[in-house]
């Protein structure tokens, strides 16, 4: 794997307090261990050996955890908001400088036993500046936000939906660097303003992944993610 990935973990996690009321969510225990650990083990094991972890909300425990990655033979690097949080856009344009041409973007409560390699060789052919994954989950689990068809994302939309929408964003996209040129730094901005610029430009490439994700960011999602990970292991 040639590309580097972002780990966007700078949210408060409001909906599953108490549990992030002294700890961020990167760091809550699933099966005895970190979230992180199973999110960087997972990462490695797909062949992606350098993380930037965009943090805010207690970055300082994410970096005593995590260090320079090397308890998980990789290369691990802290990018940190600063003063105030700068949102999912917002930290990707602070952590440029670390990340390289084009890269992975990953959202922190995600985790994703999908085919990465097979994801950046699509993002590589589609010659596009930005492509983002997609999963039919048909609303379940999560409501619907994407239409995907032959291939194409049509619409893509968190708040308006469409009868149309039969899948979700995945959480796992694709960027080339200079896509972030036309925002303001140090400002915060969503991700998802970034994705649905470059659908309108016609710069956004979709893939399908045929497995289902799993997420931390509600108490129903750790509890499907525990029993996932016991029967893997």
């Amino acid at each position: 794997m040639t590309l580097r990935l972002a780990i966007l973990a700078g949210g408060l996690a409001t909906r599953i307090r108490p549990l992030t009321e002294k700890f961020p969510k990167a760091l809550i225990e699933i099966n005895g261990e970190p979230f992180i650990s199973h999110q960087l083990k997972l990462l490695r094991g797909a062949g992606i050996t350098e993380v930037v972890i965009c943090a805010w909300y207690r970055e300082d425990l994410i970096r005593d955890f995590v260090g320079d990655g090397s308890a998980f033979d990789m290369a691990v690097k802290i990018s940190s908001d600063g003063e105030i949080p700068l949102g999912t856009g917002g930290a990707i344009k602070k952590a440029l400088p670390l990340l390289g041409d084009s890269f992975f973007v990953l959202y922190g409560d995600s985790y994703l036993p999908c085919d990465y390699r097979a994801i950046e060789t699509a993002f590589i052919n589609s010659q596009k500046n930005g492509l983002m994954t997609v999963y039919k989950n048909s609303d379940l689990g999560d409501l619907s936000n994407v239409e995907f068809s032959q291939g194409q994302i049509k619409v893509y939309d968190k708040k308006n939906r469409t009868p149309q929408m039969a899948y979700i964003d995945y959480g796992l996209g694709l960027f080339k660097a200079g896509v972030f040129d036309q925002y303001p730094a140090v400002k915060a901005f969503d991700l998802a303003g970034v994705y649905q610029d470059l659908l309108a430009d016609g710069q956004l490439a979709g893939f399908e992944v045929p497995e289902r994700f799993y997420e931390i960011g509600s108490f129903q999602g750790i509890e499907d993610l525990s029993e996932y990970l016991r029967k893997k292991k």
